[in-house]
């Protein structure tokens, strides 16, 4: 535990990548393997079962600690983490908390992370009321205090460390003389904490390896467009396709198995039976990548993501919903044939195999998978010519695909770029903020944003909340403001006089039953600080309304 403690505090002491990764090598290099299994899982941000709930705690330390609830309410309004208050009040009440005794096994000093994680902290799990209390209070007794923010996190099961999987992969690459694509592509489908399957991740290169039926490739991801990059190039040598709003997904069809992967490593057949039914058809030794997408047969575009949304996460999808919803799987690419892998083939040759693929497939619902349409460009013009018919076709952008380019793993430059369309705006007034997370507990970063109503007499309407946008000294001079401007507090939360005006900026815009605008936006943030343009001239759920209306147009 300590070592593990250790590297969580130093990673967050630290901020250049290269400091990050040198880190993250000696942890794994000097840990035991079970112990490394666990830093990695924790590290990867997998999801895994909540031992006992944040607000659980926090009622502990109320309850046993006599710590009022409006001051725990108002620390964690300012620090934004639980595990993290609880940490820091604790020393304050430590002393006035008299000794407990519970059923938790006793903490020898320097127990490993293995043994924290698989015996100790599960004990918890499943106690109720006081004997649950008592084992909290016993351990936050028990263990030195620099480790409390760890062991809460571990607790509430909600562990995020600034580094990514790329990160991770990197690191373990560098430690044990790897290639980092091959520890990406081994990760794939999950990794469950245990000392063997860290050892397998480790070990060196086979030429035969084979992957297990289940497990999906690592994703190709395109990067933003840098039109210089292709000064060298011709439009001839790139395909142009659409950009599509729904949720990228590989679909897998070896020996028996049928197997559908997000692109965020979740297995969602169960959420998408129509799209596993097709599946089954494929021929063994199939992997597809493409996007899982909602689409009604007869339609000509795609329905938008909020209707996908409600797809997502089901375990079980009745008639009425496939009705609504229907989906198709959007095919982009073939990464393995006849239980051939041809990623490093050219994109052209991969695509015509595609082709000839659906093309022989037989199904009665084969319009649930098609391959993603392609075309040619003749000259640059063309490029922005079919970005700006985007929207029509219920689309995000294109992508543009360089002919020869291989299929990669993770974020690649050269081969790959998307070009997404100029986001939606409106100008929305502030009326709520709320304090950041982390370096930023102590300011305000959260917005609440609203557009005035069409009634005969105007008000405003709560809209949308955006984190993003704003430069630091913009957001220091906006918190400053704030603290001078505000009307109410509730908890954590400030209502302030509403005067500044804010462009945002968002994807799509679609009808929502949540919201008190009756309109939800997807990827809200904040383009520019109207300082031009009073309160009374920003725009109205009308202009809102009307954008989504234009968004539908064929």
């Amino acid at each position: 535990m300590q070592a593990f403690q250790a590297l969580f505090h130093h990673l967050d002491q630290v901020t250049g990548t290269r400091a990050k990764v040198s880190l993250l090598v000696e942890h794994f290099r000097s840990v035991p393997k079970a112990d490394a299994a666990w830093s990695l899982a924790l590290l990867l941000g997998k999801r895994r079962r909540r031992l006992i709930t944040g607000r659980r705690l926090r009622s502990i330390l109320e309850e046993r600690g006599g710590i009022p609830e409006w001051l725990i309410a108002e620390c964690h309004g300012q620090v934004g983490d639980s595990a993290e208050t609880i940490s820091l009040l604790w020393p304050a009440i430590r002393d006035k908390v008299d000794p407990v005794r519970s059923d938790l096994p006793k903490i020898p000093e320097q127990q490993p992370l293995h043994w924290w994680m698989e015996s100790l902290l599960p004990s918890i799990s499943g106690l109720k009321d006081d004997d649950e209390a008592n084992a909290v209070l016993q351990l936050w007794q028990s263990v030195p205090e620099e480790q409390h923010f760890v062991i809460n996190k571990l607790l509430t099961g909600g562990f995020r460390v600034g580094v990514s999987t790329g990160l991770i992969s990197r690191a373990i690459a560098e430690a044990f003389n790897l290639d980092s694509e091959l520890v990406v592509q081994r990760l794939m489908g999950g990794f469950e904490p245990r000392a063997e399957n860290f050892q397998q991740l480790i070990l060196p290169a086979n030429e035969g390896e084979q992957r297990s039926k289940s497990t999906p490739y690592p994703f190709f991801l395109a990067s933003p467009l840098e039109v210089h990059r292709l000064q060298d190039t011709t439009p001839d040598d790139w395909l142009v396709e659409w950009k599509w709003d729904g949720i990228r997904g590989q679909l897998i069809r070896r020996g028996d198995g049928t197997f559908l992967w997000s692109r965020g490593e979740e297995l969602v057949n169960e959420s998408f039976p129509e799209l596993i039914s097709i599946g089954e058809a494929l021929p063994d030794g199939t992997v597809l990548d493409g996007e899982v997408i909602c689409w009604k047969e007869e339609d000509p575009i795609p329905l938008g993501f909020d209707q996908l949304q409600r797809r997502l996460g089901r375990k079980q999808v009745g008639n009425l919903l496939k009705r609504e919803c229907p989906m198709r799987f959007i095919a982009y690419d073939l990464l393995e044939h006849n239980g051939e892998d041809i990623r490093q083939a050219p994109i052209s040759k991969r695509q015509q195999k595609l082709f000839e693929l659906i093309r022989e497939l037989k199904h009665p619902e084969q319009w649930r998978l098609q391959q993603s349409q392609h075309w040619p460009l003749k000259t640059w013009d063309e490029l922005d010519q079919h970005r700006q018919r985007a929207r029509r076709k219920q689309a995000e952008g294109v992508m543009l695909k360089h002919r020869t380019s291989p299929y990669l793993g993770g974020r690649k430059r050269g081969y790959w770029w998307k070009y997404k369309l100029d986001p939606m705006h409106l100008d929305a007034v502030l009326l709520y903020a709320q304090a950041g997370h982390g370096r930023r507990a102590n300011l305000f970063t959260d917005y609440t944003f609203g557009l005035w109503s069409d009634a005969e007499t105007p008000e405003l309407v709560t809209f949308a909340k955006a984190y993003s946008g704003l430069d630091h000294a913009e957001i220091l001079e906006l918190d400053r403001w704030i603290r001078k401007n505000t009307l109410q507090r509730f908890g954590p939360t400030r209502s302030v006089r509403p005067e500044q005006v804010f462009e945002l900026g968002f994807e799509g815009i679609h009808p929502s039953k949540r919201h008190k605008a009756g309109l939800a936006v997807r990827f809200p943030r904040i383009l520019r600080w109207r300082r031009d343009k009073p309160a009374e001239e920003s725009n109205c759920l009308s202009d809102a309304k009307r954008l989504m209306d234009n968004q539908r147009q064929v």
